[in-house]
């Protein structure tokens, strides 16, 4: 069974490896604890990474508590990574 990963549609992470105007990451993580929802695909070097063209996407959710995630898999229709908390956090989180 394959499922349509939701797209990241935004990303004004500056400071991100992966983030040159938009994210260029093939997929990312979101990960984070206690109600928090960071961006774990965060990378914070001077180096450019990411492919060429790329929409990212959102390969896989460890936020269990989110209304977003069923089975460890993103639901929303895209999501926006921005900061919060003073790190990449995916700012579509919402708790269930």
């Amino acid at each position: 069974m394959t499922t349509v990963m939701p797209p990241v549609s935004e990303c004004t992470v500056d400071g991100c490896s992966y983030n040159d105007h938009g994210c260029h990451a093939f997929a990312i993580t979101v990960s984070g604890t206690d109600g928090h929802a960071g961006c774990g695909t965060f990378i914070p070097l001077t180096v450019r990474g990411g492919l060429p063209r790329a929409e990212a996407q959102v390969g896989a959710c460890q936020r269990t508590d989110c209304r977003h995630n069923d089975a460890l898999e993103c639901h929303a229709e895209g999501i926006r990574v921005g900061f919060d908390h003073d790190t990449a956090s995916c700012l579509t989180y919402s708790a269930a």
